[in-house]
């Protein structure tokens, strides 16, 4: 029971020294990059920035124990907090305090339906957003936190909105009053960001730019010429407690908590899968994970912490540095929470424009040019389709992205599966191979009294008249014709609608007296024909294992075996 909870616990009980080594270096490691990145990503979410600190912490030491994956490094994360800070933005909440209230009940929402989720093992939901979207998506909003962030990088105000066009038009306009230092700043903490991960790819960027920051204000004073700080952060841990919102404002906030659930379990399952590729000990439980996840969620609300999920950045770091079990997580909790204990007035002269430079830089991997031009050259429908996820999540709002974006997404499937693909087959000459007749050009034989027809998908009601049409006009292409068979290797399910279909061509077959053949049908399509009595119809004779032996028996070149009776059959009689 304790292990299936707390996953951790198998992991613990022949835990090694040569793991807990692993998982220090790999805790501090990531201890090192969340402590400034929880400083900027709490601004991008409109809070003070010590609950980019609190989100880090809790979050973390649960998802450490439950995490069925050791390796997502799970705390803030820019995305989730842009989400937060739209819909904070939505609300239209003027006092600090409320906004702080509502940011973490929100969380607290986020955590109820992604457990929910988990227990009804809907983790399966996620995968009907397709890459595509996820990438038209996370590059739309990539570019927003980067606007977001220009005029903590220049010093200046522009208005706060998920719109670019908004953005643009507010930032032209105060591109004036930039304030000249603000942008040395900001500008020289990214280069050093930049040559850093070059030269020296393995020391936390991050941290060394918020010490370069916090060296060079103290020692400048750049703050009284109008260098933005992040000034005093209260120290000690996070308190205990969870105020609860209005019903009214819960129902607004709902659209965003199940926006965020999603995300957040996209992301974390993204990074896994990813990770997944390249170390073969792997256990990870989907349902399970979105469990973990909705449980870090929720307890961290109860300790001050706004919604969270899984870092790409981090998680790569983490795997990077060798991370052995979920000690790595609660090893970095800890050190964020001595952090919190002793360490918060090190962060008073810290700039904002090098927080600022620190997102920036961090969200330019989100916007993923390389894989919209693979798109474009292999995939032109799903290429669009990332087109008009990343357009409406610009243009529109976040939300109104991934929700058309999913939609479209299913809509492609349907289209695809509505019109699936098949082809006419004939044998290559001097083989028993048959194959699509359009890529062979020359060594094919062609029958004009036999039509063979392969159809790789299921049937259902969605392509039912897809099927009829493409069989009918092929069968009418042949005025010779004398036989059909149906190559359904590629018939994985059949429903009431198919069969009727099918019922249907068998008779329009039989009645212009061309035989009608099935061959290569698997399993569970057999099994679909014998109890709805279509076997009958079509008789064991005209029922083949292979497409060659249907072939064969047309020509009247062999008689099936009793043995290819049975495997046509799948019959033990």
């Amino acid at each position: 029971m304790i292990a299936r909870l707390f996953p951790i616990y198998n992991d613990l009980l022949n835990y090694k020294k040569s793991a807990l080594f692993s998982d220090l270096i790999s805790g501090l490691s990531i201890a090192i990059i969340v402590i400034p990145q929880g400083l900027a990503y709490a601004m991008i979410a409109g809070l003070p920035s010590i609950y980019g600190l609190y989100a880090a912490l809790i979050p973390q030491f649960i998802h450490g124990l439950m995490g069925t994956s050791r390796h997502p490094a799970v705390g803030p994360v820019a995305l989730d907090s842009l989400v937060v800070a739209i819909a904070l933005g939505t609300l239209s909440i003027t006092k600090v305090d409320d906004v702080i209230t509502a940011a973490i009940f929100l969380a607290a929402m986020v955590g109820v339906l992604q457990i929910l989720m988990g227990l009804l093992r809907m983790g399966v939901l996620a995968n009907y957003l397709s890459r595509p979207v996820i990438s038209g998506f996370t590059s739309a909003a990539a570019i927003i936190i980067g606007l977001s962030q220009i005029e903590n990088l220049l010093g200046i105000q522009i208005e706060s909105a998920n719109q670019i066009q908004k953005m643009l038009g507010s930032l032209v306009q105060n591109l004036n009053q930039t304030n000249v230092v603000t942008m040395i700043v900001g500008i020289s903490a990214m280069i050093l960001i930049l040559v850093s991960k070059k030269y020296l790819p393995k020391f936390p960027s991050a941290l060394l730019v918020t010490v370069f920051g916090i060296l060079l204000i103290w020692s400048t004073r750049w703050d009284l010429q109008g260098v933005a700080i992040v000034g005093q952060i209260p120290s000690g841990l996070p308190i205990m407690g969870l105020t609860v919102v209005s019903t009214d404002l819960m129902r607004e906030m709902f659209p965003f908590a199940l926006t965020l659930a999603i995300i957040g379990y996209v992301e974390i399952i993204s990074i896994t899968k990813e990770l997944e590729e390249k170390e073969e000990k792997y256990n990870l439980v989907p349902n399970k994970e979105l469990m973990a996840l909705g449980t870090a969620n929720l307890v961290g609300a109860f300790f001050q912490s706004y919604a969270v999920s899984a870092s790409f950045s981090r998680s790569a770091a983490k795997f990077q540095y060798g991370a052995k079990t979920g000690m790595a997580a609660i090893f970095s909790a800890f050190i964020v929470g001595l952090t919190l204990l002793l360490f918060t007035k090190l962060f008073y002269y810290l700039p904002i424009a090098v927080l600022a430079g620190i997102i920036m830089v961090a969200v330019i991997r989100l916007v993923n040019v390389r894989y919209a031009i693979v798109l474009y050259n292999t995939r032109r429908d799903e290429f669009f389709l990332l087109l008009i996820t990343c357009f409406l999540t610009l243009f529109v709002g976040i939300t109104e992205g991934i929700l058309v974006g999913a939609l479209l997404s299913l809509l492609l499937m349907v289209i695809r599966t509505s019109k699936p693909h098949y082809a006419v087959l004939a044998r290559v000459s001097g083989t028993n191979y048959y194959k699509n007749v359009s890529r062979f050009e020359t060594d094919i034989e062609v029958d004009d009294d036999l039509l063979i027809m392969r159809f790789d998908a299921q049937l259902f009601f969605g392509n039912r008249e897809y099927f009829r049409e493409v069989i009918t006009k092929a069968a009418n292409d042949k005025p010779q014709l004398k036989g059909f068979i149906l190559v359904a290797r590629g018939i994985t399910y059949i429903d009431s609608s198919g069969l009727s279909t099918l019922r249907m061509m068998i008779k329009w077959f039989q009645e212009k007296d061309i035989r009608f053949m099935v061959a290569g049908a698997i399993g569970p399509a057999r099994d679909v024909l014998q109890r709805s009595s279509l076997t009958e119809l079509i008789q064991e004779k005209n029922m083949f294992a292979k497409t060659a032996d249907a072939v064969d028996s047309f020509k009247g070149k062999v008689t099936p075996s009793e043995v290819q009776k049975k495997i046509a059959r799948q019959t033990n009689d």
